[in-house]
């Protein structure tokens, strides 16, 4: 048996397991190597696929999620490779980790360990391939943030605003020179997955975005071939799927990728899911022509590859209609950027923004945010990071902080056609009145027990409670400004 060098004895319940091997980088390993392992915990066995970083070493990582002595063995056509065995101790969890996120049910999602888990997205999409200055101040800015997730791209971004050359491109080469399709950079792969990992860090999702239109033949990495796009997408799961923090989104805007056809989605939809030993979630984003509705191409979402629905779109109130549409939670991941931008949607207020994460939520779905204002050095949030300077995230930290407080697994109350709502019958409900500015509302609690009542200023933060209890067919008078929303809560025995 050959001594492998693994870089960790004990590994945390999904936690990373790394396992380094020495071999031969002579002709082109990338493709030339098959390598894989075997993880056996008692009878279960789990196989993961390896890779070539670069410098004769290779690579393979495995996320173990059961506690207990896992053992392994690797297989290779390399001789060198061929026979490594060994074995490591997961451990428990510790308090931050709460594993990969999953699909709870057509609402819902959970962390594996049955936390709650409510995506509060923004999108950076190329900020791992700017500087490392404005990479680490683009964490800084997330870290004290309420965003959970974020979308990015593995590929650079040539559009507006971000037209710069990046250091570091995930296939060997450049634009000068041109690109080996079948070599990966491992330097630029060892920055985005130190990128990753300082996200989890921060309790943060990866939203990986695996392909996109932005290149428009600068780089030519929107046109490869279905040969080629397979075989990136297998490496960059083996490299970064066991990083529990990660999510794969097929595209963004796909249909605005022509070359690209139904049945090039569905093929790559399979390869990550038949390639990934882990099953993160994996969903596709939408284009859309805000001046044309009748443009508007969606995937079909219930696809059995499909975990979850990733929309574009700049109104709200369809959320509730998608998830009975395609029976799964909804994620509506762009709805328009505060900012000042010359583009369309790219200069909403941060009034609207915050207005449509509210409209969203309460209608049983999750919204994500973005934001572009114009910058002396073209650093927009929504493509390099940076800095925020909206007024749309502090309230989206007093709406997460609200939800953070209500039943984890609400439901929209249809029953409450004029005004969305959500929560749980006969024990809590949150009703959205978004532009609308009633006098005063009527609303049917039952009659059988007793509730506490919230007017809630959703722009200015504030919670006002209304003095008594309340049952039954209930008045509440309103503030007659808009963004305001109610919140009813059941007053269980004993509480005061």
């Amino acid at each position: 048996m050959r001594e492998a060098i693994q870089n960790f004895k004990e590994v945390e319940r999904w936690g990373l397991f790394e396992l380094s091997l020495s071999g031969s980088g002579e002709g082109n390993p990338f493709l030339d190597i098959q390598l894989e392992a075997k993880f056996q915990h008692k009878h279960r066995i789990v196989k993961a696929e390896g890779f070539y970083d670069g410098n004769g070493v290779f690579k393979i990582r495995f996320m173990p999620d059961t506690e207990g002595t896992w053992t392994y063995s690797v297989s290779s056509n390399s001789a060198e490779l061929d026979g490594a065995a060994g074995s490591f101790s997961c451990i428990p969890a510790s308090s931050e980790n709460h594993g990969p996120v999953r699909i709870r049910d057509v609402s819902h999602f959970v962390y594996e360990d049955g936390k709650a888990y409510r995506p509060f997205g923004t999108t950076c999409y190329a900020w791992t391939h700017q500087d490392e200055e404005l990479q680490q101040q683009t964490l800084q800015t997330l870290s004290v943030s309420p965003f959970n997730k974020i979308r990015m791209c593995v590929f650079p971004k040539n559009y507006s605003f971000n037209l710069n050359e990046p250091d570091f491109f995930p296939f060997v080469g450049s634009s000068v020179e041109g690109f080996d399709w079948t070599r990966f950079n491992p330097d630029y792969f060892a920055n985005l997955e130190q990128k990753i990992m300082e996200l989890q860090k921060l309790g943060i999702e990866a939203d990986l975005i695996l392909f996109h239109p932005y290149d428009k033949g600068r780089w030519g990495f929107d046109r490869m071939d279905a040969k080629t796009d397979a075989y990136y997408l297998r490496y960059i799961i083996a490299r970064l799927g066991a990083f529990r923090n990660i999510w794969w989104s097929l595209a963004n805007e796909f249909d605005f990728m022509t070359e690209k056809t139904m049945d090039d989605w569905d093929r790559s939809f399979r390869i990550v899911q038949e390639s990934d030993p882990y099953q993160h979630l994996r969903s596709i984003h939408n284009g859309t022509k805000m001046y044309d509705p009748t443009t508007l191409i969606v995937y079909d979402h219930t696809k059995p590859w499909v975990t979850h629905v990733s929309m574009q779109y700049w109104e709200l109130t369809p959320t509730n209609a998608w998830r009975k549409l395609y029976g799964k939670p909804v994620v509506v991941d762009e709805c328009c950027y505060e900012g000042n931008l010359p583009q369309r949607w790219g200069n909403i207020t941060g009034e609207d923004m915050t207005a449509r994460f509210w409209d969203g939520f309460t209608r049983g779905g999750y919204v994500g945010h973005g934001e572009t204002f114009l910058h002396a050095e073209e650093v927009v949030w929504w493509s390099k990071g940076g800095q925020l300077y909206g007024e749309s995230p502090a309230r989206i930290a007093f709406l997460q902080q609200i939800l953070n407080e209500a039943p984890a697994c609400m439901e929209s109350i249809d029953r409450l056609r004029d005004a969305p709502t959500i929560g749980v019958e006969g024990e809590y409900y949150l009703q959205y009145f978004g532009i609308h500015r009633p006098a005063y509302r009527e609303l049917p609690l039952p009659s059988d027990r007793s509730f506490k009542i919230d007017v809630i200023d959703t722009w200015r933060m504030t919670v006002t409670t209304l003095e008594g209890t309340f049952s039954g067919m209930t008045r509440i008078d309103m503030p007659g400004t808009p963004y305001i929303a109610i919140r009813a809560c059941v007053i269980e025995k004993g509480e005061v």
